[in-house]
């Protein structure tokens, strides 16, 4: 095989070739485990995920069934479902006194480096638009995108047409310091671990609820991180997924 950057990166993240890491001294203090709520905007709460009543599935039925689905029903997801869903995705069980947030799916180190930026197009009582999730606090920020957000997003997915089909759409943006912080380059590899972990149980929460996903990897990242108002460098997507309710004839 020809020599290629994906390979020099791999050969540049092993441990010898590592950079000093800014956690050792105590002398750079570790980032904040969120991004903090934007100024003038008011946190929506969103229902606690225990209020949600939901049919037993166990584990092995929702592996089962799991697959990736492109078209959706009409039918919109309830506020009540879409707090289940980032819950199961992201959310926070407790914070450590470290501090850290002990969440639903596992991240090296605890640094949980992903922030979830959630494109609603069908959620009952959420108007259609761009919101960040607050997984400490359980809420969602709208962060008053464009109105044609969703036909943006889709263009920056190579025009895959479930970015405007979907019930919502869950976007992971990488917090890259938060992870550097203690891993250095090493951490760019568990940023994508990471998110496989988050998307795996979103699509199995999904199944829970009659609803599936689909994951998208295909994406031009200059497109993508500019309509959602991300640097690319600092803060940049590494994954999202479609997510609707199952529709009679799918794929």
């Amino acid at each position: 095989m020809q020599k290629n950057s994906g390979q020099e990166f791999m050969v540049n993240s092993r441990y010898e070739h590592l950079s000093p890491a800014p956690q050792d001294g105590g002398l750079i203090p570790q980032p904040p485990l969120e991004l903090p709520v934007p100024d003038d905007v008011e946190l929506i709460p969103l229902p606690a995920h225990e209020t949600l009543t939901l049919p037993p599935m166990d584990l092995r039925t929702a592996v089962e069934t799991r697959r990736t689905i492109r078209k959706y029903a009409e039918e919109p997801f309830t506020l009540e479902e879409t707090a289940y869903l980032l819950w199961v995705s992201q959310g926070v069980k407790k914070v450590s006194p470290r501090p850290a947030t002990a969440r639903t799916v596992p991240s090296a180190g605890a640094r949980h480096a992903f922030e979830t930026y959630l494109l609603v197009n069908r959620v009952e009582g959420l108007d259609p638009g761009l919101y960040r999730y607050m997984a400490i606090e359980q809420g969602l920020v709208n962060l008053n995108a464009v109105v044609d957000i969703s036909v943006q997003l889709k263009q920056a997915c190579l025009d895959q047409p479930q970015l405007e089909n979907c019930a919502a759409a869950f976007i992971w943006v990488a917090v890259v310091e938060r992870m550097y912080w203690r891993y250095v380059e090493r951490g760019y590899r568990y940023l994508h671990l990471d998110a496989g972990h988050i998307c795996q149980n979103l699509a199995l929460g999904a199944e829970q609820i009659g609803a599936g996903i689909c994951p998208i990897a295909a994406f031009d990242d200059l497109k993508l991180n500019s309509a959602l108002g991300l640097d690319g460098e600092e803060l940049f997507v590494v994954y999202l997924a479609t997510v609707g309710k199952k529709a009679v004839n799918r794929e």
